[in-house]
Formats: structure tokens, C-alpha cells, sequence
């Protein structure tokens, strides 16, 4: 008796699922993708996938993670088309195939000066490519990409009709470090040139990472990207510098500054995971409660990742994402 690959939404049920992502989804999705390169902040450049539905009801901008990119998505980016939404994504600097700074040899180091160039970058893909796209437009983000999209809509209000944030860094989990002592650990790393420098807390990346600390609930989701991962250098970024982290944590203070979250105008939904260990949910909440047209969803049983739960937890959670997009 023969096992459906798909649940009814185009996502991959777990049973084979290396082989049908290998066999089946990624050659359909590469007949159907355009890339192309794009000049970003300080012109560096973007690499784009967009990806062409039949008969398509709007379109889908995807904002990856931190330590992420593009190809990781593709089990999404299959849903999507299924359900006759393009899509558009893009490896954000120092991810994947993007520019990286040329002083970093560790390709598994993630380096940014200022948050402000990844917002720089996701305007250049609203303004180049978004507008070539089919509407409505719709926004998913997740993570750091959560974080990036935010603030993008602090400052385009209306520039999405709904937007979905999955587990986004409004705030970065710190493992116990008081916030202070991470900022005043990466001004003295700034003092000291040190600012492209890994943190103390993270090692290069060694293959392969076990699954019990990974980001992801679903198993055999986490060992197809992993296998990908160990093969493709360019994805193996697993930490960051001193200069994101500092970064990072600015960035989180003016995505929260009085009167910035109400700039935001279109619905929004955020969803909190139920088992997070990279991002705090108390400041998901106090981010959702400043929105004009927000609500939150708390999802049990998946970790920070959502998007590669168990098929128990992610059929049902995308099913809602799709419906809330779609109607």
C-alpha cells in the first residue's frame, strides 16, 4: 500500500522524507524558480529567488533566520505554490550565497555592523522585485528575519496586507547573561577591535550537530538540511560575532522604543514556540499588545524553528498561517 508523500496543504509528511524533498519537491521547485543578483546597502549583493505560482492569489515575501538561508525553506516555498502563492526570498547578507565581509574567513562566523543594513536590504527587494510580483502581498518572518521584518514595517506601514512573525527575536534568549553584561562584553570587544571575532560562547561548526539541541522538533526535517549543511560550506554558519550580537541587541531596543510598534498598521499575527530556547516569549507579548491589529498564538510542542516541527504540530499550525493569509 502506497503512502501519500503530502498533506493536503503540500507540506512533506515525515515517512521518506529525504527522498521525497530529493526526488520530487526540489526538482519541481528549480523549474519554477528565477534567481538573479541584486545590489543591496553599500551595494552589496542579494542574491533572489522568486518562484512563479500558476494562477497565483498574491505573494509571499520570506525573511530567514539568523544563521539561515533561502534553500532551508523549500518544503514552505513547495505549500506555497501548491496553494497558488509566489514566493520571494533572499540570503541576507552573511548568510548562504550573499556577500559576506571579506576580513571573515570562518564561513560558519555571521558578522553585520548594524542591523540597519538587512532593513536596507529588504527594501531593495520590496522596491526591485516585489513590485513585479502578484498581490496581494503577504510577509513571513521568522526569527532574525522576524526582527529585520518588524522594523521594515515600523517605517513602510500598508506595505503588506497581513504578515505573519514565527518565533521573531524581539528579544534573544541569553542564556541567564544579563543584557548589560552581553552589551558591555561586546563595547569592550568594539574597544579592542575585536568586533568580527566569534563570541566566547559559540564554536566553528562541526558536522554533524545533534538533533537533541537543534532548533528543530521534527527529526527527520532536521537530518535533511543537516545532510545539505555538512556538504555546502556556505550554509554551515552556526554563530555569531561580537558585532552582530551587539547588533542584535540594538536592534531589539529600537524595534521596542516608545511609539515604534504602533507605526505598525497591518494585521499581524505572531507566533510564540511553545519549546523556544533562542528567543524570550514575555517580550513577544509586550510587542503583540502595542499593535494596532495583532494577536498571538502560542504553539505547544514545537521548538523555535515551527516551521520544521513534527508533522503532528506543523500540518495543523501552517494550515492556520495559510488560512490567515488566504481566508
Amino acid at each position: 500500500m502506497s503512502v501519500e508523500r503530502f498533506d493536503s496543504s503540500g507540506l512533506v509528511r515525515s515517512e521518506n522524507y529525504a527522498g521525497t524533498m530529493d526526488q520530487v519537491v526540489l526538482p519541481w521547485l528549480y523549474r519554477r524558480r528565477r534567481d538573479f543578483s541584486l545590489p543591496g546597502a553599500q551595494g552589496k549583493p542579494l542574491p533572489v529567488s522568486c518562484y512563479a505560482a500558476e494562477a497565483p492569489r498574491g505573494t509571499v515575501l520570506l525573511v530567514h533566520g539568523f544563521t539561515e538561508n533561502g534553500e532551508k525553506y523549500a518544503e514552505l516555498i513547495h505549500s506555497l505554490l501548491k496553494n497558488r502563492l509566489s514566493a520571494v526570498i533572499w540570503d541576507q547578507r552573511g548568510h548562504g550565497r550573499a556577500w559576506r565581509d571579506p576580513e571573515i574567513d570562518d564561513l560558519s562566523l555571521t558578522h553585520v555592523d548594524d542591523f540597519e543594513a538587512y532593513v536596507e536590504d529588504m527594501a531593495t527587494v520590496c522596491d526591485r522585485v516585489m513590485g513585479e510580483m502578484p498581490g496581494p502581498w503577504y510577509l513571513f518572518g521568522h526569527s532574525m528575519g522576524g526582527a529585520v521584518a518588524a522594523l521594515y514595517l515600523e517605517r513602510r506601514p500598508g506595505a503588506f496586507e497581513r504578515a505573519v512573525l514565527c518565533a521573531p527575536m524581539i528579544a534573544p534568549n541569553l542564556m541567564g547573561i544579563p543584557r548589560g553584561v552581553v552589551r558591555a562584553l561586546c563595547a569592550g570587544a568594539s574597544i579592542l577591535g575585536w568586533e568580527k571575532r566569534r563570541t566566547f560562547v559559540t564554536k566553528p561548526y562541526v558536522p554533524p550537530e545533534p538533533f537533541e539541541t537543534a532548533a528543530a522538533s521534527g527529526r527527520e526535517r532536521f537530518e535533511w538540511y543537516e545532510g545539505i549543511r555538512a556538504k555546502t560550506p556556505l550554509y554551515q554558519n552556526n554563530g555569531p560575532t561580537y558585532g552582530w550580537t551587539g547588533a542584535a541587541l540594538r536592534a531589539c531596543r529600537q524595534l521596542m522604543a516608545p511609539g515604534a510598534v504602533e507605526k505598525i498598521d497591518v494585521p499581524l499575527r505572531l507566533y510564540t514556540a511553545g519549546e523556544d530556547r533562542s528567543v524570550l516569549p514575555g517580550p513577544q507579548i509586550a510587542f503583540v499588545e502595542r499593535l494596532r491589529h495583532g494577536e498571538r498564538i502560542l504553539v505547544p510542542g514545537a521548538r523555535h524553528e515551527i516551521y520544521r516541527s513534527t508533522d503532528a504540530v506543523l500540518f495543523p499550525w501552517w494550515r492556520g498561517v495559510l488560512d490567515y493569509w488566504l481566508g
